[in-house]
């Protein structure tokens, strides 16, 4: 009777605790689809996932703990860029994505490269993070010295489904060639500049903010060298399509690697506006928390630039109503 009593008892306290305890329904699970992992998308979503999530448990805000939203799980999630992640917040398949500014608007709007696609009515946006820099790069001594001499080479463009394969198709085109006119290939990250190391292509295009981990890693390896995207073929491509502006990587941001003249679009991030209005909310008061600044500033090179003052802009697409709620609050919309 004895055992009897003691194991009820133990059953009792096991159902209480058990009761108290945050359940796994409580819980969200938010994704962010970010690029290939050797690029600068990927750490930044990881430093933003990490802002925006406080699972059961965690420690206060302002007492060493999580200032991000109650009960929610953020996750970054590899992909293969701003195509490939902007389909899959329309489809449902991630909750939110970054994306260039440029591809973003082109899908939302079924114009530009995205003509003749069904238009993404229902991507909003959240935020504008960050500057992408296009990165055109080649190894001193390769005799490629501009977009021009490209002709006839091989040329790693990244894969479809990437950004960076729809801004090197535009680029291309600005100063009178096409992927006909070069050998294309579909390398990623750190394959593309393996293949760039071994001789296996002769330049390949980046799109990323600086420095991206790829190439800090192939300056420290080789000789590399950024060539300069300027002149008549840049002025087109300003005019013509006014998300990308004349910019510069600057001497420093690759070791021995000098500054060179380049174009740079803006990298944002965007949601489904099927999204709960409440949970974009406090996702986006949650990146914003002056706690999550410094989170940004030692999470990674670039996460200096993403400011709440800059958080809008460029923006070309609607925002989501709750992130819209907040900035009025915030004081950044009317």
């Amino acid at each position: 009777m004895l055992h009897k009593l003691k194991s009820t008892a133990l059953a009792v306290l096991l159902a209480t605790g058990l009761a108290s305890a945050p359940s796994a329904q409580e819980l969200t699970f938010f994704t962010i689809g970010t690029g290939g992992t050797s690029f600068t998308y990927y750490p930044v979503g990881g430093v933003i996932a990490n802002a925006i999530s406080k699972p059961p448990g965690s420690r206060e805000c302002g007492q060493g703990g999580s200032c991000g939203v109650d009960g929610l799980i953020a996750s970054a999630v590899s992909s293969r860029g701003s195509v490939d992640n902007i389909n899959a917040i329309m489809s449902g398949l991630r909750n939110s994505g970054f994306a260039q500014s440029d591809v973003a608007y082109w899908a939302y709007t079924g114009t530009g490269t995205q003509e003749g696609q069904p238009a993404a009515t229902d991507l909003r946006t959240i935020a504008a993070l960050f500057q992408e820099h296009i990165h055109l790069v080649a190894l001193e001594g390769s005799g490629i010295n501009g977009v021009a001499d490209l002709a006839g080479k091989r040329v790693s463009v990244d894969e479809p489904g990437s950004g960076t394969y729809v801004d090197a198709q535009l680029i291309l085109g600005a100063f009178g060639l096409g992927l006909d006119d070069i050998t294309e290939e579909n390398l990623k990250g750190s394959d593309a500049t393996d293949a760039l190391r071994n001789g296996q292509v002769d330049a390949l295009f980046i799109v990323a903010g600086y420095p991206t981990g790829a190439l800090v890693e192939l300056a420290s390896a080789a000789d590399m060298k950024l060539v300069p995207i300027e002149g008549e073929g840049v002025d087109k491509l300003t005019s013509e399509y006014g998300f990308f502006a004349s910019s510069e990587v600057p001497e420093g941001a690759y070791e021995g690697v000098a500054a060179a003249a380049t174009v740079a679009v803006g990298a944002q991030w965007y949601t489904n506006a099927s999204e709960d209005e409440e949970l974009i909310y406090n996702i986006t008061k949650a990146l914003w928390n002056d706690e999550t600044r410094t989170l940004l500033d030692v999470g990674h090179a670039k996460g200096a630039s993403i400011t709440k003052e800059s958080a809008l802009a460029g923006v070309g697409v609607p925002l989501h109503p709750g992130a819209e709620r907040f900035y009025k609050e915030a004081g950044l919309l009317d």
